[in-house]
């Protein structure tokens, strides 16, 4: 089935039976998915933090851009799809966006735009109330069109929203892994928490990998994880794994100022190395033998074999 002319029907046949609306019952409910029993062939990681202004977005770009880097082959979904800025972030001007996937004007392949070391982006759209207001339909829609590609990457990265939204919970469950950023400040912290609950509790994931941002130094940042990770394991059914930091960086703003990665334009400053450190460690997780089995994810109904990403 052609990509752009089928999606309105795949959401035409998810009205009702595969994923309801909001309000029409648990948010949990609609995620259920049909099991698959295809292997998966990329390493899906959401990037979320409850809370704005963490620092959510800049490591998803600099950690897709020290990824794509090193050799792998890379997709970045910028999944704020109302307030998008991963595009700006990287100096990129996108003709279109996920709107025009949802409306059949595209295909997903077609929507990705080239970045700074071959990384690849999805870009959402900014300031369209359509886009800050889809169902958990169109939200499923643009997960399963995922499947369509030819060949999958082998790394997906999914910039989530900031706050609590469908759209966070439902981009950060469908994916194998989780990053939660986190800085230290109290809003954050149960912001954070926040999202490992409805998580883990509405969602069935087990664990969630902390990376701590603006952090003085590595002693701060394993602070900061223990005092999230105290009291979710008393009171959460869920392992939150401190898997880095990132430090306060002057490099880092001007870079940001500059719409570029920092681990590009200045690959040997503090915050570029920790960048790096963590692509460094991402690279040997170990997908979780039955991810996303029980719930929509990210190629979960894929059945055609897989390659190398285009170029």
């Amino acid at each position: 089935m052609n990509q752009a002319s089928g999606l309105k029907q795949m959401l035409a046949a998810m009205v009702g039976r595969v994923v309801p609306e909001a309000g029409a019952g648990h948010q949990a409910d609609g995620l259920l998915a049909a099991v698959s029993t295809s292997r998966r062939h990329c390493q899906t990681i959401a990037v979320a933090g409850g809370k704005g202004g963490v620092g959510k977005s800049t490591l998803a770009v600099n950690l897709g851009v020290a990824l794509a880097g090193a050799g792998r082959e890379v997709m970045l979904l910028d999944a704020d799809t109302g307030l998008a800025n991963v595009d700006v972030m990287l100096g990129l001007a996108p003709s279109r966006h996920i709107g025009h996937l949802l409306d059949g004007e595209c295909t997903l392949q077609e929507l990705l735009l080239p970045a700074a070391c071959g990384l690849q982006v999805v870009p959402a759209g900014s300031g369209a109330r359509r886009l800050a207001q889809l169902g958990n339909n169109e939200l499923a829609a643009i997960i399963r069109a995922f499947d369509e590609l030819a060949r999958p990457p082998e790394y997906l990265l999914v910039d989530t929203a900031a706050g609590l939204s469908d759209s966070v919970t439902m981009f950060a469950a469908a994916a194998a892994e989780v990053i939660l950023v986190v800085c230290d400040e109290p809003a954050s912290l149960t912001d954070a928490y926040g999202l490992a609950k409805v998580l883990s509790r509405d969602f069935g994931v087990r664990r969630l990998r902390m990376v701590a941002s603006m952090a003085r130094n590595e002693g701060e940042a394993r602070q900061l994880h223990q005092k999230l990770a105290r009291v979710s394991d008393r009171f959460l059914d869920v392992a939150i794994e401190f898997s880095g930091w990132v430090p306060h960086d002057e490099r880092l703003r001007q870079a940001i100022r500059r719409q570029a990665a920092v681990v590009e334009l200045w690959p040997s400053s503090p915050s570029a190395r920790a960048f790096k450190k963590l692509a460094g460690a991402v690279d040997k997780w170990i997908e979780p033998e039955h991810a996303g089995l029980d719930r929509i994810s990210f190629f979960g109904g894929r059945t055609a074999p897989a390659g190398g990403m285009p170029g």
